[in-house]
């Protein structure tokens, strides 16, 4: 077929025809085929483990497809009407056994002869599926669940959307958080391929695309948990731990000394190449607008966060200041990454120091634990205040001064009561 050319078939000749062949092998082929996208081979493999009737998707080994509502209703009356006797999809009405790929075209063949299709072959019908959701979706999207890279559907397809050219993805928004449940479905799923193990180095331990891409087994120091790279080392953690060993008991005699190597000819994976894999795993995970330097950004912020809340543990509270001073950065960074742990409940703020929650009183809590001590004591100075929050003596001013402008407290010189009416 020549580039940029689609025998696309007739719409209402298929339709009627799958109207009429409803639960016999040829309409299984070419609904799954027209109305999913599949390949010959992934229909022959279907197995009815793989359709997902709580999400309503087809579970491919490299993407999920979505179950559009006919062939929902239909697969449900296919399974019914195989009562269990199949684990697959498709297979012999008469033995119950998976039809064979070749099987699968000679069928679909005669199908199409018998409509008048004679032109219509079937990746046509895949290829016709990709266009119709090029027609109403982004490029990654169609990327995402067809299983096609980007750039080989803008490859063979750009010509034929010409009209109805398919959006580009919506940028990220700025500090937009990464699904990390489907980043974890993405890493299980490519836990043990070349694009998993670079995805794990960058999003656990932040390296780079470039420190990915040059890594090698000298830099990599197992016994002792650590990767020696050229301005650093990082820390192994240990499912990385687990990836390393395995790749490096896959390792063959004479192998390049690069830890991430090509399947076929054993080679170093070039930047370009590694950034396409990745790329290429992300959009099958559904996470079309991450990159791999997001993984890596993400991964150093939580370093850095873990320093600081580290630093709160063992010095006690955190000032603005503090934070500029240990992560060399400006205020409003310093105060945007504060921010960012009281959202995340890892930080509390008290005045203009930020705690370890469980070190202290909680803001909300300290009117009615100052109240109880006052009933129970009588008086109180700041200082019994402050060790009561277990806060710092100068945080404590604000709070005891708000609480006797709305008359919560009465003051008088050093000590604090209860008003009249409260004791």
């Amino acid at each position: 077929m020549a580039k940029g050319t689609l025998n696309r078939p007739d719409a209402a000749a298929l339709t009627g025809l799958l109207e009429r062949e409803q639960l016999n092998v040829a309409g299984v082929i070419l609904r799954l085929a027209w109305q999913q996208g599949l390949t010959r081979e992934e229909i022959a493999a279907l197995m009815w483990r793989q359709v997902s009737e709580l999400d309503n998707v087809l579970r491919l080994p490299d993407r999920d497809v979505p179950l559009e509502p006919e062939v929902q209703e239909f697969l449900q009356r296919l399974k019914e009407e195989q009562n269990g006797q199949s684990l697959f999809v498709l297979c012999s009405q008469r033995t119950r056994k998976p039809i064979q790929p070749e099987s699968i075209s000679r069928l679909a063949r005669q199908a199409l002869d018998e409509i008048g299709q004679a032109h219509v072959r079937l990746m046509d019908l895949r290829h016709d599926w990709i266009l119709r959701q090029l027609e109403t979706q982004d490029w990654s999207t169609v990327s995402r669940i067809s299983g096609v890279e980007i750039r080989a559907l803008q490859a063979r397809f750009s010509a034929l959307t010409a009209q109805h050219t398919p959006k580009a993805h919506p940028p990220k928004a700025k500090g937009e958080k990464i699904d990390e449940f489907k980043l974890w479905k993405l890493l299980q799923a490519e836990r043990h391929t070349p694009a998993g193990l670079a995805l794990w180095l960058s999003w656990q331990m932040g390296l780079s695309a470039g420190e990915i891409a040059e890594l090698t087994w000298e830099q990599v120091a197992l016994e002792e948990g650590h990767l020696m790279l050229p301005q650093r080392t990082a820390p192994i953690t240990k499912t990385v731990k687990s990836l390393l060993e395995q790749v490096w008991e896959e390792r063959q005699p004479g192998d390049d000394p690069h830890v991430l190597l090509t399947a076929q000819n054993r080679r170093p994976l070039d930047l370009p190449r590694l950034s396409r894999m990745t790329r290429a795993a992300l959009i099958r995970g559904g996470l079309e607008q991450v990159q791999l330097r997001d993984l890596q950004k993400q991964a150093q912020q939580e370093a850095l966060d873990n320093q600081l809340l580290q630093y709160a543990e063992e010095h006690g509270p955190l000032s603005r200041n503090d934070v500029c001073q240990l992560l060399n950065v400006s205020k409003t960074a310093a105060y945007n990454r504060l921010d960012r742990l009281l959202a995340r409940k890892q930080l509390v703020r008290i005045g203009t120091k930020y705690y370890i929650p469980d070190r202290v009183v909680p803001p909300e809590e300290h009117s009615q634990v100052i109240r109880a001590y006052l009933q129970q004591e009588g008086f109180a100075y700041r200082k019994d205040i402050a060790d009561l929050l277990r806060i710092d003596s100068r945080q404590c001013a604000p709070i005891l001064r708000r609480m006797v402008q709305q008359g919560e407290l009465q003051q008088e010189k050093q000590r604090y009561y209860l008003p009249a009416s409260s004791e």
